[in-house]
């Protein structure tokens, strides 16, 4: 590792060398990194550096420290891209955990009355299947998933262990257009059940992500609202400059052709 630059951004390739050896599990999660001592041997700068370093991951979340011991990493939360909402499973699979779940309720009743937390593409009258289900990674609670779906496609649940693994994966080998969802991000406090069912403190911030998901044709097919404790699970959401260029060039040649 070349430290050769200099003394105020020798803290900061120590950090990454250290961040990358935490991601790459080379220090797993609860394990003690070396000592400042065996640090400054290793990386052949002062000890002020090497608290310098530790300090970017205590500040970043990465270790615990304390008076008189060694740095222990702290488990970090999963990051979940917009682009994996549709598969809780898969996404936990692939990164690197073991998806799980548990059936809390589910149930098939006809939509008796307008339901405001319900999106309006349901019609009154019509059969609804109502699923919840706790996601867990590592056999670790993680999730609160409630979902709602119009019959068309939810009646296929009723024949289905919803225990058994991905409901996204069992419905679109049965047909299910479940083509695109429109996402709303926001966080609230940990309500009764929410606390219970995550382990977390009542009132505790907790992240909920509320989605419809319709067919190709925009017909809504399934409403949900999903609750993750916070410090499990985050989302992380890339923007680039050619896909805005790109939103903006397919605008003007909307509205153009719309003259």
């Amino acid at each position: 590792m070349d430290l050769s630059a200099a003394d105020e951004s020798k803290h900061v390739a120590i950090a990454n060398h250290l961040r990358h050896a935490i991601e790459s599990r080379e220090f797993p999660v609860g394990s003690e990194i070396p000592s400042e001592s065996t640090l400054v041997k290793q990386f052949d700068v002062s000890r002020g550096t090497i608290r310098q370093a530790l300090a970017t991951l205590r500040h970043e979340g990465l270790i615990h420290t304390s008076r008189g011991r060694r740095p222990v990493v702290h488990a970090q939360p999963l990051a979940q891209s917009i682009d994996d909402f549709f598969s809780f499973s898969s996404w936990v699979v692939a990164q690197g955990h073991i998806p799980g779940q548990r059936t809390i309720e589910i149930s098939r009743r006809r939509r008796e009355s307008p339901e405001p937390e319900l999106p309006l593409g349901y019609p009154e009258g019509d059969f609804l299947v109502h699923l919840t289900r706790l996601r867990l990674i590592d056999d670790r609670p993680t999730m609160i998933e409630r979902s709602t779906f119009h019959d068309s496609v939810g009646q296929a649940l009723m024949n289905f262990d919803t225990d058994s693994g991905s409901i996204y994966e069992y419905l679109i080998e049965r047909g299910a257009e479940l083509d695109e969802g429109t996402h709303l991000v926001d966080a609230v406090p940990a309500n009764a059940l929410d606390s219970e069912l995550l382990q977390v403190e009542p009132g505790s911030p907790i992240l909920r992500v509320r989605r419809n998901t319709t067919s190709a044709a925009g017909h809504v097919l399934e409403y949900s609202e999903d609750r993750y404790r916070s410090d499990l699970a985050n989302i992380r959401i890339r923007n680039s400059r050619a896909d805005s260029a790109a939103l903006v060039s397919a605008s003007r040649s909307t509205a153009v052709n719309a003259r």
